[in-house]
């Protein structure tokens, strides 16, 4: 199944992808214990409601006519991971962490999966990393490796855009990899069942139609199992957090001149069984300014 979040008529809901991804099914009747309809709540439902949205009925829009939003629109938490492919390892000309490398995204980073991205005012160091992102679906702790599928709710689509001057001035990276709008993520949350492995797919990023990055995720140094291990251990896992599971080899920042992204470049990630996103980076704009 595939789950997402979109607006039609200034309204916007949760709603099941179908017709091979061409058609939305308004999921906003669905009753679930909080209340709301949004997908915070949806999750947090557990197992039996989103077994009920695979087969509840709903009005049907075409894909077309409304507008993809982030799939949460405010994860509890986003935790994203540094040097997970050997070749960005390589590339980086870094050592293989012998344990996972955490960073936080702020919550406000996020945004759709057609949403423009902003060239910062305060740098022109921006780049892109296409990554697999992993959907927690249960409230969780100490999760073993071997049970780690069963708290996970599904599979998405994410950019961990990075200011890399920001990144790498400081040990903690918080700060360039929180900027507004540089967390795109969707188009859908796929679930688990659906995907099958997670470990068995192709991933790709193109900047204006070339081709950057592309591996697949069994390539991965930490899997998506080792990493809700390696959390769980330390933190309450919570419905909705993200783990953005770190990119492979071909970033801006790696190429000889760099290859930074620019006003007008369209970046575009893809990964086998769980569609695309693709956005456009333009001039951060004056309204960002709020006092």
């Amino acid at each position: 199944m595939q789950l997402v979040t979109f607006t039609e008529s200034g309204s916007t809901r949760i709603g099941r992808l179908e017709s091979d991804g061409e058609e939305v099914v308004d999921l906003s009747r669905l009753a679930l214990p909080s209340g709301s309809s949004d997908m915070l709540s949806l999750l947090a439902a557990g197992p039996d409601a989103i077994a009920a949205a695979a087969s509840a009925s709903g009005a049907r829009f075409p894909v077309s006519g409304v507008r993809l939003e982030a799939p949460i629109a405010r994860p509890p938490k986003i935790l994203a991971v540094g040097l997970n492919y050997a070749d960005h390892v390589a590339e980086t000309g870094m050592e293989t962490p012998k344990i996972p490398m955490i960073f936080n995204k702020q919550s406000t980073s996020v945004t759709g999966p057609t949403d423009p991205v902003h060239l910062p005012k305060v740098s022109d160091k921006l780049d892109y990393e296409g990554e697999l992102c992993v959907v927690i679906g249960k409230a969780c702790r100490h999760v073993p490796k071997e049970r780690a599928h069963e708290v996970i709710a599904g599979y998405c689509v994410g950019n961990d855009v990075s200011v890399r001057d920001w990144q790498m001035r400081v040990p903690t990276f918080t700060m360039g990899k929180s900027f507004d709008t540089h967390c795109p993520i969707g188009p859908a949350i796929v679930t688990s069942d659906e995907v099958g492995d997670p470990h068995t797919l192709e991933l790709k990023t193109f900047v204006n139609g070339e081709l950057r990055q592309h591996s697949n995720t069994k390539n991965l140094i930490f899997d998506c199992f080792d990493l809700v291990e390696h959390l769980s251990t330390a933190f309450t896992l919570e419905p909705g957090d993200l783990i953005s599971t770190g990119t492979c080899g071909g970033v801006a920042a790696a190429m000889r001149p760099p290859k930074w992204l620019v006003a007008g470049d369209v970046v575009r990630v893809e990964i086998e069984k769980l569609g695309a996103i693709e956005n456009e980076i333009i001039p951060e704009p004056a309204d960002t300014e709020r006092l």
